[in-house]
């Protein structure tokens, strides 16, 4: 499948389920849970839509990354800050859901780095033992 159409589904199918979730739960006067949703919703698509990044074969892993990043600033970091999570009423309230997110970001990226680019290939070098004949 092609990585534009891809992302896409990744990202569109968690959109406008969690969209219809939480507009749902606006109209039922549930500002907070709806809000919540709708900031879950974005953060499931860009996550899961920005992915195919990683399967852009001819970017080195340093491009792949960065490229992630930027789409992680541009949506997740906002969806934070609007999702009514954090207390703003303060420079550090800001300051503290950057720090949220570049550390959970970190720790993410190192989790999944380790698993896939570490682990993943070692296993499947494994050499695998011969089945005996019965």
């Amino acid at each position: 499948m092609r990585l534009p159409i891809k992302a896409t589904l990744l990202a569109g199918i968690p959109l406008v389920i969690m969209t219809a979730i939480g507009i749902a739960l606006l109209a039922q006067g549930e500002h907070e849970d709806g809000r919540a949703t709708l900031a879950v919703g974005v953060i499931v698509a860009a996550t899961a839509g920005a992915s195919v990044v990683y399967q852009v074969e001819r970017w080195s892993l340093r491009t792949q990354t960065l490229v992630h990043f930027g789409i992680m600033v541009v949506t997740v970091l906002p969806a934070l800050l609007l999702s009514g999570w954090f207390p703003l009423d303060t420079v550090w309230g800001y300051l503290a859901v950057i720090a949220t997110f570049l550390a959970a970001g970190l720790v993410l990226w190192t989790i999944f780095y380790v698993i896939f680019v570490k682990i993943g290939p070692r296993r499947s070098a494994a050499p695998t033992s011969p089945t005996r004949p019965r």
